[in-house]
């Protein structure tokens, strides 16, 4: 039913309240919603005189379609255009007003900002994948794009032979139990993986969040399905259990959100649907959880002016709680990839076996196939630990994080593969973790002469490590890289008590002799690491 009255909010001023005419509603957000979605003039009281007095309009959804014209909700139409959002900070929705020792919002002032030293010392995230396409768990997270958008055969054969015909994919959100679902039974699993910070995805391109939104009616897992706030119960356990950082990935666009398709077919001319949903729930996701890494994606092609990233930014960085702390990746809008925001991704699975001038990520997954579970996944789909070790290894070498994905099923349990991954991969951290985390990238990244050796620095300490992914059958190392020098360096097999003898090469390089132990147990697997004291 609709609301029958509109709030015009001052700043400075109580809300003032006045009959208002039934509203019109956006398709695809119920009638009844709490969104708070910019209003037209052309439908409520006037407004004052001044728009730099107005910090917004709202009403809840009543009918189906604008009032006024045939359009899509405001302000998808001349008459439809004006005011902005109830409710959400001024700065980078209106115009910014930071003062002049704050960031502006643009990407020159918003780059310069620092990286957070946390982050770079951390090395190691998880990243989690859970929503709504971990119940028909085939295929790959993109289930319903694939099913319905791109209608690919095997998609398309699954629905047919598995489910009723008339079955959407919304009724998927009924069996998303998470009966399983112990955020402390996590928390424990993934502080084992040796991990610095997780990354959860608080809504993926479905539009489901795994919180409570109050922009996303009836399709949040507080309303329906679980009926939980999974990211509140996961956020207390990872920071006071594990003691772990806690950050949220956040989809900008959604598949088949009416309001976000609208706004594509004008050519992002509009931007209803960032104001109305994408913006509400980025503010909301920071004031309320509070964040230390906002994990972007999913720009639909659409620019980051479109998603006003730089307005948002600007208010994150000077005025959110998080001000101090927060990190953000670089996925803000179509061609920011890589090139602005805080830390680079710059492609998913991106690996580029090179030093690279500004701080990086890569991100990948466990399932080879796939960043949500699947249930047709198959043994060979997954890294092994000693493949995992190596993505680890080579990405810490060139100066990256990585940032490692699982996908838990329906139910809310982490699948015991991803557990025995994570495990095995915090069993090897327990060892060689100092040549891993707070550590620098070397003059050079890997060795000249021995592949699969890759070089990791502690400045302060002096120390040089190499770590070596193939155990020497000769009983020696070749180390192409560093110069020793002899009564000064020192050679250590990290687990190993004793000094390595080694003998100098020349101008550059040494042969370190190995001890002959049974290198294929515990603590030896997977990967060795050498310690150099004074090695340059």
């Amino acid at each position: 039913m609709p609301l029958k009255e509109c709030a015009f909010l001052y700043s400075g001023a109580t809300p003032s309240l006045s009959a208002c005419p039934a509203q019109p509603a956006i398709r695809g957000v119920p009638a009844g919603t709490e969104s708070e979605i910019t209003a037209a003039a052309a439908h409520c009281p006037p407004a004052p005189a001044s728009l730099g007095q107005l910090t917004g309009v709202r009403w809840r959804s009543g009918t189906q379609e604008c009032g006024r014209c045939d359009r899509m909700s405001p302000p998808a139409c001349s008459v439809c255009r004006l005011p902005a959002l109830v409710g959400l900070p001024l700065l980078g929705l209106l115009s910014w007003q930071g003062n002049a020792a704050g960031y502006e919002p643009t990407w020159k002032s918003l780059d310069s900002r620092p990286l957070p030293a946390w982050f770079d010392d951390a090395k190691l995230g998880i990243f989690i994948h859970w929503g709504v396409f971990s119940v028909p768990s085939f295929g790959s997270e993109w289930f319903w794009w694939y099913w319905q958008k791109e209608k690919r055969p095997s998609y398309v054969k699954f629905m047919e032979s598995n489910y009723p015909p008339r079955f959407s994919y919304e009724d998927f959100v009924h069996l998303f139990t998470a009966e399983f679902f112990d955020a402390n039974q996590w928390a424990d699993i993934l502080k084992a993986s040796g991990a610095k910070y997780v990354v959860l995805t608080s809504k993926h391109h479905e539009g489901f969040t795994l919180w409570g939104s109050k922009h996303s009616w009836a399709w949040n897992a507080v309303d329906t399905g679980p009926k939980r706030d999974i990211v509140a119960e996961l956020a207390s356990s990872i920071r006071s259990r594990a003691g772990l950082r806690f950050g949220l990935y956040h989809s900008l666009f959604e598949w088949f959100n009416p309001l976000f398709l609208d706004d594509a077919s004008s050519a992002f001319r509009r931007n209803t649907f960032p104001r109305a949903k994408s913006l509400p729930e980025l503010y909301e996701i920071v004031t309320q959880y509070q964040p230390e890494i906002l994990w972007s994606d999913g720009d639909g092609n659409a620019p980051d002016t479109y998603w006003n990233s730089t307005g948002f930014l600007a208010w994150l960085y000077n005025d959110s709680p998080v001000r101090d702390i927060v990190v953000t990746n670089d996925r803000w809008g179509a061609g920011t990839i890589c090139k602005h925001g805080g830390y680079y991704t710059c492609s998913d699975r991106y690996n580029p076996g090179h030093l690279l001038a500004h701080k990086w990520e890569n991100c990948m997954t466990i399932d080879k196939q796939s960043w949500g579970y699947r249930r047709n996944a198959r043994l060979c789909d997954y890294l092994t630990i000693e493949e995992l070790i190596k993505q680890l290894v080579e990405t810490v070498s060139c100066g990256g994080n990585l940032l490692v994905n699982i996908g838990p099923s329906h139910d809310g349990h982490i699948p015991v593969i991803f557990e025995e991954r994570l495990r095995q991969m915090g069993t090897w951290l327990d060892l060689n973790g100092e040549a891993i985390f707070s550590t620098k990238p070397w003059r050079a990244q890997n060795d000249s002469v021995t592949p699969g050796l890759w070089y990791t620095f502690k400045p302060k300490e002096g120390l040089l490590y190499a770590i070596f992914l193939n155990w020497p059958s000769s009983g020696t190392l070749k180390l192409g890289e560093p110069k020793g020098i002899v009564g000064k360096t020192e050679v250590k097999l990290i687990g190993y008590e004793e000094p390595l003898p080694w003998i100098s090469l020349g101008e550059k390089g040494m042969l370190v002799v190995v001890p002959q132990l049974p290198f294929t147990k515990y603590p030896y697997q997977w990967g060795w690491t050498l310690q150099l004291a004074n090695a340059y």
